[in-house]
């Protein structure tokens, strides 16, 4: 195949490239450049798209004697990642940007240019499986479940998935992939994995946040709706949060209280007791499947709601253009804007962005 790498500065897609050009594949990698102002070095896991990141995948390029370009992407990232970040926490909700950066950057945006160009597949250095079902291509997890990345890629479609080429999706270990890397003699072997939100390499996600949105004063309320302290802004708060609340009044019990729900339009944040984060019940209208759709309305599934969350066994319910998922042990601490995805055993199903959960705990329980 004509395979088109997408080469991030990295181990992994580094050694997913070479592991594509042993194949026999035409390989060409190209970088993602995605912002217009990117930093120069990184620092330390921080970030992932900086100029050094661009010359450590030109690097591995070399080393693998194949073309390499980089393609100025960072107008489409503003648009698809960056403000539909902002807009989300505006909203009261809490995104994924590397969900939406997979979805609309790596496997849109780049996908269809690489198929204009006639390349057959996008290769990444994603640890996730491609494998030919009884009714077509599935995705399904890593054999290493500890990198296992299939989650973040639960929003891929069909058609996407058929253009797609996920070369460490068997790979063992993590540890392997860099021992490979040196024999390869790629430079990056030993380079740290890249954390945290990409557009804020310092970490301070708040402080990122109050620039962009701005501040406005409001109030934190408990369950009942009596104010027990204000707030600077409720774009810095997500649910499940207990450290930086500042309360002024304790609560009755003296037990820490966590946010339990951030309320957008009255600019109002709830507060509550731990056991009110549990959720029997969670929905979405925004919805794909990963391959084949489910056969019926109803189905049993196992559901993740964050990257490195246990899956939760469930019971799945598509009525009305809506997904509603009920876990056989409530969730905990969900909020709005989570991104859930349903597995059968390793295969993923598909996945649907959150917009409305239900307490397991009743107010005044």
């Amino acid at each position: 195949m004509r395979i088109l790498a997408a080469m991030s500065g990295g181990v992994d897609s580094a050694v997913a490239a070479a592991r594509a050009v042993e194949a026999g594949h035409d390989v060409v990698g190209v970088h993602l450049a995605l912002s217009r102002a990117g930093g120069t070095l990184r620092t330390g896991s921080r970030g992932c798209c900086t100029i050094e990141d661009a010359m450590d995948a030109r690097r591995a390029a070399d080393r693998l004697g194949i073309p390499f370009y980089v393609w100025d992407f960072s107008e489409r990232f503003r648009d698809d990642v960056i403000d539909d970040f902002i807009a989300e926490y505006r909203a009261g909700r809490t995104p994924n940007p590397c969900m939406r950066c997979n979805e609309k950057i790596k496997f849109a945006a780049l996908l269809e240019r690489a198929l204009e160009l006639g390349f057959d597949a996008v290769c990444t250095g994603h640890y996730a499986k491609l494998i030919d079902g009884p009714e077509g291509l599935e995705l399904h997890r890593a054999s290493d479940a500890a990198k296992d990345q299939s989650y973040v890629l639960g929003v891929l479609t069909a058609e996407q998935l058929a253009h797609t080429y996920f070369p460490l999706g068997s790979t063992p270990s993590k540890a392997l992939v860099r021992a490979e890397a040196e024999e390869r003699g790629l430079a990056v072997a030993h380079k740290p994995d890249s954390h945290d939100i990409c557009f804020i390499p310092d970490g301070d996600t708040r402080g990122w946040l109050a620039e962009k949105v701005g501040t406005a004063p409001g109030e934190i309320v408990d369950r009942t709706g009596a104010v027990v302290g204000k707030h600077e802004g409720a774009h810095a708060f997500t649910v499940g949060q207990r450290r930086g609340l500042s309360l002024g009044v304790p609560a009755p019990d003296g037990k820490p209280r966590f946010v339990l729900e951030v309320r957008p339009v009255s600019n109002t944040v709830v507060v509550g007791p731990k056991e009110a984060l549990a959720t029997a019940e969670i929905a979405g209208e925004r919805f794909t499947w990963a391959g084949r759709a489910p056969s019926t309305a109803e189905f049993a599934c196992d559901v993740q709601i964050r990257a490195h969350a246990d899956p939760v066994a469930a019971h799945a319910v598509l009525a009305d253009g809506v997904v509603t998922v009920r876990p056989e042990v409530p969730f905990e601490g969900v909020a709005p804007g989570q991104t859930a995805v349903m597995y059968d055993g390793t295969r993923v199903i598909g996945q649907f962005t959150i917009d409305r959960t239900v307490s397991a705990v009743p107010v005044g329980a």
